[in-house]
């Protein structure tokens, strides 16, 4: 008899519970997350972030629902250059270094690709955002 228990508890799926962290409300696209917008759910759902502090400070993606698993997707870090923000377009190959004026025709955070507008000449590139809010292009 105790060989057939301990066959049968050997034969049963083992499940094991992570944490998963959620929000407490509705986090609407592009606002930036804060601790007291997080809380920790003892389940397991994969791609599910289970730590917090990977959150904070982060802007949301897309629209974060109460209860509902945030993705690494669903988040990024905080944009710092808007559409239709003016910027500064950078080419800087030494010794030759330009800059100029420009509109972005997107939104992105440091490191994003972004099409931007000279705004003298009416053309569009791509480029590089730095930390300085300035676009770079190669």
């Amino acid at each position: 008899m105790r060989f057939l228990s301990l066959t049968l508890a050997l034969a049963m799926p083992l499940t094991a519970h992570a944490d998963m962290v959620v929000s407490t409300r509705t986090i609407r696209a592009k606002e930036i997350i804060s601790s007291a917008d997080l809380d920790v759910k003892a389940t397991d759902v994969a791609g599910a972030i289970a730590n917090p502090q990977d959150l904070i400070g982060q802007e949301a993606r897309v629209a974060l629902y109460p209860g509902r698993p945030i993705r690494d997707g669903d988040v990024g870090p905080p944009a710092i250059v808007d559409r239709n923000d003016l910027v500064v377009l950078v080419f800087d190959r030494r010794p030759l270094s330009i800059t100029a004026e420009c509109r972005a025709l997107g939104r992105g955070a440091v490191g994003d690709r972004i099409r931007v507008m000279n705004l003298s000449s009416r053309t569009t590139v791509t480029g590089h955002i730095r930390p300085d809010g300035q676009i770079e292009v190669n």
